[in-house]
């Protein structure tokens, strides 16, 4: 099963985005920029112009060890 979500806050370039995610869980972590930023679902859901989307609020930076 795939749905939506829809990201809030985080970085200026992914604010506002709509991603996949399969499956759906409480957390999503994004590759970006040579860490990760991390987002937390919420119980909010908009209507964007992919379809309806789960709202997932940004929660954490974490960096990548090189």
């Amino acid at each position: 099963m795939s749905t939506k979500a829809l990201l809030d806050g985080g970085p200026d370039d992914l604010a506002g985005k709509v991603v996949p995610v399969t499956p759906p869980g409480q957390e999503l972590k994004i590759p970006h920029r040579g860490g990760y930023e991390h987002y937390k679902v919420t119980t909010r859901h908009e209507d964007t112009e992919q379809g309806s989307a789960t709202v997932y609020r940004w929660w954490e930076r974490t960096e990548v060890a090189e």
